[in-house]
């Protein structure tokens, strides 16, 4: 998992609020983790999109409310932007700040003004990634994926449930617009997330393969 890959390398999800003179060395130190890490969680963006609509086309087999789940796929949308736009910022701005940071030829002045640069990057881009990406639309996606879980009963009704608690659990990021630091959380939170998703997933992959077997069966006799 990409978390522990950054937790070894940065002290990932810590430094997320850590000072610049702390975590750009760590990024020089340890590249192709962070590289590793981070590109990993990128991809993980740009599936979220995908698996979601999958799960929706699922649902709207026996749902009326199409609607909703519409607008669902417009939150999968933003959420999978706005995560892919938090992300980047480790990926490109970031290790050249850290490169330009470390050289001994940086003057102070130099070095004061890349902690400028690097708290604004990492503010702007963890609004961004994290709180309008994950706690706003991709909870707003989850409440309505869960309820149709709920209504249509296709999905195994416990996924629903579990959505719908582990949706309040995401708004509590929302925090860090008021300063209040989420620290781990947001390791624990993502964990949590990604078992909900591969329990989807699973079951999923087994209902289309029943249907596979019974459209055989039916094709046989």
């Amino acid at each position: 998992m990409p978390i522990i890959v950054l937790g070894k390398a940065i002290d990932s999800p810590a430094s997320l609020n850590q000072p610049a003179s702390i975590v750009l060395p760590l990024i020089v130190k340890q590249p192709t983790a962070v590289f590793i890490g981070y590109f990993t969680y990128l991809i993980y963006s740009l599936l979220f999109y995908p698996i979601s609509l999958l799960i929706i086309q699922i649902l709207k087999n026996k749902n009326s409310s199409n609607i909703y789940l519409n607008l669902a796929i417009g939150f999968g949308i933003a959420s999978m932007v706005c995560r892919t736009l938090g992300i980047i910022r480790w990926l490109a701005p970031m290790p050249v700040l850290a490169k330009i940071y470390i050289q001994p030829s940086t003057s102070q002045t130099s070095r004061d003004a890349i902690e400028v640069i690097y708290q604004a990057l990492n503010q702007y881009g963890g609004s961004i990634g994290e709180v309008l990406g994950v706690s706003l639309f991709t909870t707003l996606w989850l409440v309505i994926v869960a309820i149709g879980i709920l209504k249509t009963r296709i999905i195994p009704r416990w996924l629903g449930i579990f959505g719908l608690i582990y949706s309040i659990l995401l708004t509590t990021q929302f925090l860090e617009l008021f300063g209040i630091e989420t620290g781990s959380f947001i390791a624990v939170s993502v964990s949590v997330f990604q078992a909900w998703f591969l329990a989807m997933g699973i079951t999923c992959l087994r209902r289309s393969l029943k249907l596979k077997s019974h459209t055989i069966l039916i094709w046989i006799s």
